[in-house]
């Protein structure tokens, strides 16, 4: 039968008896569980970073405001780094501007696993993107 509809005949349970076989395209079912397998593979959290400067312009930080947005919306965590250079250590109050000014625009899309803090010529705060956003 299963060569007269140019198919295949399947055992579907050889343990019962008679053992059961059906008459199906095998091609095709393999094909839809292969489809079925990669569909379940899940996203993968990366680690983003935004870099900036306590002289970077308003414009440009906003440019980088858009793009930790894009991470966020992609669930990944988001590493915000205001750098310090020479003189501009004196001036950490600027850079603490900055950092508050990136998080404050980022308050919709994500929530502050580590608030800012400084790490030797460097502040970091990391973002995490909030669970209800999809």
């Amino acid at each position: 039968m299963a060569r007269e509809l140019g198919m295949d005949l399947v055992e579907v349970s050889s343990s019962e008896r008679p053992p059961v076989c059906k008459i199906m395209d095998y091609g095709k079912y393999r094909y839809e569980q292969s489809r079925k397998n990669s569909k379940t593979k899940t996203h993968q959290q990366k680690m983003k970073e935004i870099r900036v400067r306590p002289k970077t312009g308003e414009h440009d930080i906003e440019t980088k405001v858009n793009q930790a947005k894009k991470f966020l919306e992609h669930h990944d965590k988001v590493l915000v780094n205001v750098q310090f250079r020479g003189r501009e250590m004196q001036h950490i109050e600027e850079g603490q501007r900055i950092i508050l000014a990136i998080l404050e625009q980022l308050a919709d899309f994500a929530k502050v696993e580590k608030a800012p803090s400084m790490e030797g010529k460097r502040m970091t705060a990391l973002l995490a993107p909030k669970a209800g956003k999809n």
